[in-house]
């Protein structure tokens, strides 16, 4: 399928088109795929959409040619989900396409799993996030005869009350700054929620029926509270 895919949940911004292969004019185009990553964060809202308009122009392709834009939903960065989103709908709207939210760690765990070389047929991954102020996003899948199943729902929690993830492999963007709080037997696989695994989850999310109408797309917030007071700062710093 024609498609565009970006996720702006964490610091890094990352985009990517896919064109159909089996489109004529796509003949002299040396790739069906193109993408861009890079910082995100503060930068995300001044560079998305030009980076989306210089794909889609290497691509081939006009917006009214996509058949869906699909966006990471969450969970992560309060600003990036809702920068997400509005870009998501606003694209959507103007040219009359519908949306497919993706779930980010869902992403994280494919990301992960693309790494191996898919040389993995059957395998458990609890995806984590940084979810700022010493926490994290989790969320538990099960890869199985080329499908995702959710095995544990999203959860906001401390590293080191993650629980049990015996025979799971632990994937994302925490090692650096959680690792030595997490368990110390598991699997570790640095794996961030990128528009090409977006791209991956796409097709059989959109044969599921995951598309919605653009006005539809909402974000997936798991923390309501988006920053701690002064006092709270200063006691996680006395903590650490």
């Amino acid at each position: 399928m024609n498609l565009l895919a970006f996720d702006t949940s964490t610091e890094l911004m990352s985009v990517a088109v896919q064109r159909r292969l089996d489109d004529t004019r796509a003949t002299t185009l040396a790739s069906p795929l193109w993408q861009h990553s890079g910082p995100g964060g503060a930068q995300t809202s001044t560079h998305l959409i030009p980076t989306i308009q210089r794909l889609l122009e290497q691509a081939g392709l006009q917006l009214s040619d996509l058949d869906a834009i699909a966006f990471g939903q969450g969970p992560g960065s309060f600003t990036g989900l809702r920068t997400a989103c509005s870009v998501a709908q606003g694209l959507a709207l103007g040219a009359n396409l519908k949306v497919l939210p993706i779930d980010t760690l869902l992403a994280v765990a494919e990301e992960a799993r693309y790494q191996q070389a898919n040389a993995i047929s059957t395998w458990q991954v609890a995806a984590l996030l940084d979810a700022r102020m010493g926490e994290i996003y989790a969320a538990c899948y099960a890869f199985d005869q080329g499908q995702w199943r959710q095995v544990r729902d999203h959860r906001l929690a401390r590293p080191q009350d993650l629980g049990d993830v015996a025979g799971y492999a632990v994937a994302g963007n925490v090692f650096a700054q959680y690792g030595a709080q997490l368990p110390p037997e598991t699997v570790r696989i640095d794996a961030w929620p990128t528009a090409t695994a977006l791209l991956r989850l796409a097709p059989a999310l959109l044969a599921a029926g995951g598309a919605v109408a653009a006005d539809q797309a909402m974000p997936l917030y798991i923390r309501d509270k988006v920053a701690q007071t002064t006092l709270e700062r200063l006691a996680e710093k006395a903590a650490r």
